[in-house]
């Protein structure tokens, strides 16, 4: 199989891994608190990454003067996009949280009009326009009436998509450890504060996980926070990244449609035109001038 070939199925792995964990995440919420189902996955999946990057003859090491945008990146990439992507789902479908996550490019688009002082160009704003019109769209479902029991998922969720983008634009310079290893010390330093309030504060028992949600604990360990980020670094060894970016808006769209078979959350006609103009303004603002 040729690189290309093998970098568009290692694709569809990461993407299908990715997106299946949004409907998993509903069902373990059901019987485990957010961070603390989070901060379990995560940690051990820093670990299993850490070995493997040991395995493949990778330095652990971290560079000094490299620690303070190695923690800057854990905040934007993990702890807020991870962490507050899992607690807006304790107030949205799966529609609603993957829609606004997955909105971080065009966030990125805004930011580095003040930040790199690159304003939006035609494509782009035309992208912004798509992107927030569906946005619009999603949430106008009420006629705007975000009551109480939405806001604070509807808050997370932006915020994880503000924050990822943050880190886009800022963390342009990279790390001078491997990928793997970046992902492993991100993962694990990440979620380890999110394991230790979920284990003070939110207090989860072991005994209320049914067989389904260790089956969805352990997959979320496994497939999305293991393999995916394996396939991701493999995918962006054979593909454009550009091509890569724009795959992973496979995501949100498998995880809405997955949702709706499996947890019968509903998709009607206001979710499909929000999911076009979202994922429409989104590939628009991926795609090289």
């Amino acid at each position: 199989m040729g690189g290309r070939s093998a970098g568009l199925l290692l694709l569809v792995v990461t993407t299908a891994g990715w997106a299946l964990n949004w409907p998993g995440m509903k069902i373990l919420l059901r019987e485990w608190p957010p961070l603390a189902s989070r901060g379990v996955a995560g940690v051990v999946a820093g670990l299993i990454l850490a070995a493997l990057a040991w395995r493949a003859g990778e330095k652990l090491s971290v560079p000094r003067e490299a620690v303070p945008r190695l923690l800057f990146a854990t905040f934007t990439n993990v702890v807020a996009w991870m962490g507050f992507g899992t607690l807006c789902m304790v107030w949205l479908r799966v529609s609603e949280g993957a829609l606004l996550i997955y909105s971080m490019a065009l966030w990125a688009t805004l930011l580095a009009w003040p930040l790199l002082g690159t304003p939006p160009t035609l494509r782009q704003g035309a992208a912004l326009v798509l992107g927030f019109g569906g946005i619009g769209v999603l949430l106008g479902g009420d006629g705007f009436s975000l009551g109480a029991e939405k806001l604070p998922g509807i808050l997370f969720a932006l915020g994880a998509a503000v924050f990822f983008a943050l880190g886009a634009v800022l963390n342009r310079k990279p790390l001078p450890i491997s990928p793997m290893t970046s992902a492993a010390w991100q993962v694990g330093l990440g979620c380890l504060p999110m394991l230790a309030w979920g284990f003070l504060v939110e207090r989860p028992s072991w005994g209320d996980l049914t067989p389904a949600g260790w089956g969805v604990l352990i997959y979320m360990t496994l497939v999305p926070m293991g393999l995916c980020y394996v396939t991701w670094f493999e995918t962006l060894r054979r593909l454009p990244p550009q091509t890569a970016a724009t795959g992973t808006l496979l995501v949100p769209l498998f995880g809405v449609i997955s949702a709706a078979v499996w947890i019968g959350e509903p998709l009607g006609w206001r979710e499909a035109v929000a999911m076009a103009l979202v994922l429409g303004g989104v590939t628009l603002a991926l795609r090289k001038a």
